[in-house]
Parts: C-alpha cells; structure tokens; sequence
C-alpha cells in the first residue's frame, strides 16, 4: 500500500528549487510511489477536537522552471495520512505553536508527524543546545545587564544573540573595548525584558559554521561548512555565507554520539546541528536545511535516508 505523505510548508511557489530541502524531501517520497498532499500553516484546523484541513494534492519536479503541481483544495482528516512532515520555517511564534497543537491532535489520532509537535515546542534551537554543555563553549541564556556584562567581562570577546532569530539574524559579536556593548545588549533584552543568548566567541568559524544532519540520532557522515563573508562573523548562506562539504570530524562524531539519543528519546527525526570547531553552538529542529548542497557535493541521497527512516517507523 502507498504511503501518504503530507506537509505543512511556506508558500511552495517561493521556494528556491535548487537549495530548498522540504523540495528534496518530496521528490524523494514521490520516486517511492507515496502519495503527496500540501498544507500550509493556516490551512489547518480542529473541529470538534479532529485535526482537519484544506488539502490539496500535489507533485513536485527538480526543474527550476516547473517544480510542483497541485490538485483541486479538499477537506479532510489529517489522521488519512501515514505521516506529515511539519516544515514551516520560523519565526517561532504564536501561530506556530497552535499548529503545533493541531499536530499533536493528528499524532494522537494514528499520523507520525515529523518532527514530532511536543519536541518542536519544547526545544528551542538555542536553548536545546545548552542541555549538552560538554559540547559547547562557555554559553549564558540570561535578560539582566549585570549578569550579561560580567560575562563579557570574563571572556572579552563574545557572540550575543535572541532565543528566536534564524539565518544569522540579530547575531552582534562584542569584542574586547566595543563601544557598543551597552546599545546592543539593550537592544537584544529590551532594557532587561528579554531572555537572549551569549557564548564565547570560537575564532573557528573563520573556516566554516557546520551543518551537521542527523537522521533518528544518527550523523549523515558529512558536513556543510558554510564560511562567513570577509569582514563578517556569520557564516549563515542567508548572511552570506559561501559553503564548501567536508567529512565529520571524529569530535563531530562524539558531538553526535552525545545528542543522538536524546535526538531519537524526543521523536526529533530530522535534525540539523550547528557546530563551530569544536564546539555545538545550536540544535535546528524546525526546519533544518542543507540536504541538497550535500547530496550535490558528495552524491548522497538524504531525502531518500528519511523516507526509509519514516518507512520503518511506519512498519510499513
């Protein structure tokens, strides 16, 4: 029996075909025969409890001119489909937490969903990482002034970011005597109101900000460096950022072997980590990306890796 396949995704039409990974994900469930079906975030809804939604079936294609064809728009139960694959990007607001509660009504009513609602709530990409400091360079989540000038004060030269930013957004680095640390730590807190990030500068990010992608714990064996700019400190491709894949690293490889389990414990099946030498700087579990520089430059087929992944939790 076909598999049915669904996912809640930004608007199809404006997706960048050669780089966008939720496209990879859907080519590679259509080679296998699965049916396809395209939500975007508000077309869900509950109604009396059932995860519904207006769905449309769609079809995709790696051709930049011509890469996704959809069907007439339908009302049905999300619980009609085997699994869907949750990829709205950020921001990480309001909005998005309700679909995470109509997801987590499908997830009850017999659909995997990936990743999993709970997890995609509970794991703020920042903050998550934090939970592994053997992995990660000295790091403070903090909103007071105080506590946020002392730890510049004892490592000079730091990163200071928001909990909710992506693609390098927001990110200052302070270094030692910057003018400006009083105005950016204002600015990122609010005058103290909001929690924000900050952690040790790594001068490694000179040779890249890898993207490590990990498949129910386990690492794809290779690396996206994604390199800064000259005279920036972001290597985000968003901020950017060139990029080059490269092999993991055997501490890459203990990087992973630390957060796998905890990774597969969640139901967090498709995950990116961000590392900066040796050091895990973030835990993307919303909408990691990557999976088509990687398989261009190593011919790899990661897409397909998931859909097996997804197939044998399915039992299918």
């Amino acid at each position: 029996m076909s598999v049915k396949l669904a996912v809640v995704m930004d608007p199809i039409q404006d997706i960048t075909v050669k780089k966008d990974s939720t496209l990879a994900m859907l080519i590679a469930a259509q080679e296998k025969g699965w049916n396809l079906a395209y939500m975007e975030q508000t077309d869900l809804y509950l109604d009396d409890g059932i995860a519904m939604a207006e769905t449309r079936t769609l079809t995709v294609a790696d051709d930049k001119q011509n890469w996704f064809a959809l069907g007439d728009s339908i009302r049905q139960k999300l619980s009609d489909f085997d699994v869907i694959l949750m990829r709205k990007d950020p921001p990480f607001d309001n909005e998005y937490i309700y679909t995470t509660y109509i997801l987590e009504a499908a997830e009850q009513q017999g659909t995997l969903i990936v990743n999993k609602p709970q997890s995609l709530r509970d794991c703020n990409e920042k903050v998550f990482a934090t939970q592994f400091p053997q992995c990660c360079t000295p790091v403070l989540v903090a909103s007071s002034p105080t506590l946020l000038r002392e730890f510049y004060d004892q490592h000079e030269d730091v990163i200071f970011k928001p909990l909710d930013g992506m693609g390098g957004s927001s990110i200052f680095r302070i270094k030692p005597g910057d003018p400006n640390l009083s105005v950016i730590i204002e600015t990122l807190t609010d005058f103290g109101k909001n929690q924000i990030m900050a952690q040790k500068f790594i001068p490694e990010i000179k040779t890249g900000d890898k993207r490590i992608l990990m498949i129910d714990g386990q690492p794809v064996n290779y690396a996206l460096a994604r390199i800064p700019a000259p005279n920036e400190t972001r290597g985000n491709l968003a901020a950017g950022g060139s990029s080059r894949g490269i092999p993991l690293t055997d501490r890459d490889r203990w990087i992973c072997e630390q957060i796998g389990p905890t990774l597969k414990n969640k139901g967090l099946i498709f995950v990116g980590l961000d590392v900066i030498g040796d050091y895990l700087t973030e835990i993307n579990v919303t909408s990691p990306t990557c999976i088509r520089e990687l398989d261009s430059a190593f011919d790899l087929d990661i897409g397909g890796d998931l859909m097996e992944c997804i197939t044998a939790k399915l039992g299918k």
